[in-house]
């Protein structure tokens, strides 16, 4: 559906589009001389009107706040959907709680703050809150003090929502051992430049994409390089490797992932739901996420981290349920849930709500839903300690990780709270130098493509330590 907006003055377009864009997150936003929906702001007030309703809020000291205060607060009035929210649009929300907290406001007066500035409902400035008091101890201060992602751009499959470097890997077998060249070629020299500099790695994060895509063999001889390289003779607090698929996952790397000390992986399902898992391109079922992580288990993995996505195509408040339920009898050591964020232009847009006519769930059942989710972290006693937001989220809610006290992943904290370098590793990893003292961040990235970044190798180690040489003088 094409929603039709006239805005007089285009220099706040971005502002309204913003607001436009939680309300009508699936339609096509179009700004136009004659549209239904008018924001004229004047002089000393902003006016919006649609049909028969009409709104009035007079201009303060931010104009563009004011904006979307009036935006948001009509389109409320006029579609009766609640938003918790408010005009808040940030990805990390969490930190202007932990701001606040820092200068000493109690509470209540950080819940007023988000409640007037942001017209955010209590619930979430609460979320906020003691996510900030759960990521405090752990924020970094150190500017030696580094984490190293490492990135796997291969999948089993591509899934439908996805939008990292995530290759198939069938299709790119030919791919895999010159990336595992360029990869390790990378990796020896960050070791180099970590051991030069007199760095302190605190966590390593091997991610993608899925690390275990690859082979057993393959799998083992990288394993075997990050472990000498960040791992071994390091007093490293964690090491994650985010298995991710069940489908990708083996005894045998398993047992690799013991032998080179790995404190924490991800077993990742989703939805416990085959329907929902056959429709997204996951390429296995719900029993296989049972028995991997049983063997897991088994081998003495004590910190297993497991995923599940609100707003999956298909599914509501019955289906999450039973992945609530299924999770429920695994009982994961932490629980990361995701909103589906859904693109207007990605396949999953385009197969499922424009072909098949598949609907987005209203606003009231995802927040039900998103309930069940809390439900369960409750009963599997773990509390909230790292959240961020993404654009075109379902119901423009929020990704929250749970965790049992002492389980918190401390990369997913120090990289959402932006305070410590982070050295990325990888076709599309981006290497993010903190420079605490200036209170500033400068980045290099990795390219994307898989042949673009094989071929370029060289060029990529140079760009990466000519940015961190600017930090570690």
């Amino acid at each position: 559906m094409e929603i039709k907006i006239a805005l007089n003055d285009h220099k706040y377009r971005y502002d309204v589009y913003q607001m436009f864009n939680i309300y009508f997150a699936l339609d096509e936003l179009k700004f136009v001389e004659d549209g239904e929906y008018i924001i004229n702001i004047e002089e000393d007030k902003i006016v919006f009107a649609f049909k028969e309703y009409c709104k009035e809020r007079l201009i303060g000291e931010n104009i563009k706040e004011d904006i979307k205060k009036v935006v948001f607060e009509s389109l409320k009035d006029i579609t009766g959907e609640e938003y918790p929210w408010g005009i808040l649009v940030g990805i990390r929300p969490s930190k202007i709680a932990l701001k606040y907290l820092n200068e000493g406001k109690s509470n209540e007066e950080i819940i007023d703050i988000f409640k007037e500035k942001h017209l955010a409902a209590r619930e979430k400035a609460e979320l906020c809150i003691e996510v900030a008091k759960a990521e405090e101890s752990f924020v970094n201060k150190d500017e030696k003090k580094i984490a190293i992602y490492v990135g796997m751009a291969f999948c089993p499959t591509r899934c439908f929502y996805c939008s990292f470097a995530a290759n198939p890997i069938m299709g790119n077998k030919k791919m895999v051992n010159p990336y595992l060249e360029a990869i390790t070629k990378e990796i020896r020299a960050m070791k180099e430049y970590v051991n030069l500099k007199g760095l302190a790695i605190e966590s390593v994060y091997f991610g993608g994409g899925t690390p275990t895509a690859v082979n057993n063999d393959e799998f083992e001889e990288i394993m075997s390089e990050v472990y000498d390289a960040f791992v071994k003779d390091k007093k490293l607090v964690e090491f994650t490797v985010e298995c991710g698929r069940p489908d990708s996952i083996t005894r045998e790397k398993l047992l690799t992932m013991k032998k080179f000390n790995v404190t924490r992986i991800s077993i990742n399902p989703q939805t416990m739901n085959d329907d929902t898992l056959k429709m997204i391109g996951r390429g296995h079922d719900s029993a296989s996420v049972i028995e991997k992580f049983n063997m897991a288990r088994e081998m003495g993995f004590d910190d297993i981290n497991m995923d599940m996505i609100i707003g999956l195509p298909g599914e509501g408040i019955k289906e999450v349920k039973h992945t609530k339920d299924e999770i429920l009898k695994l009982h994961p050591d932490s629980l990361t849930v995701h909103g589906l964020s859904l693109k207007r232009a990605s396949i999953l847009y385009e197969n499922f709500i424009l072909k098949k006519g598949i609907q987005v769930k209203k606003q009231k059942e995802l927040a039900d839903m998103y309930e069940e989710s809390r439900i369960l972290a409750s009963e599997l006693g773990l509390k909230p300690y790292y959240m961020y937001r993404q654009k075109n989220m379902i119901g423009n809610m929020e990704n929250l990780g749970y965790s049992k006290k002492g389980k918190e992943c401390i990369y997913n904290i120090q990289m959402i709270e932006d305070k410590q370098t982070i050295i990325a590793l990888g076709a599309d990893a981006v290497t993010k130098a903190v420079f605490l003292k200036e209170d500033r961040i400068e980045r290099f990235g990795n390219a994307k493509d898989l042949r673009e970044y094989i071929s370029r190798i060289d060029e990529m180690i140079e760009g990466k330590i000519k940015l961190l040489d600017s930090l570690y003088k």
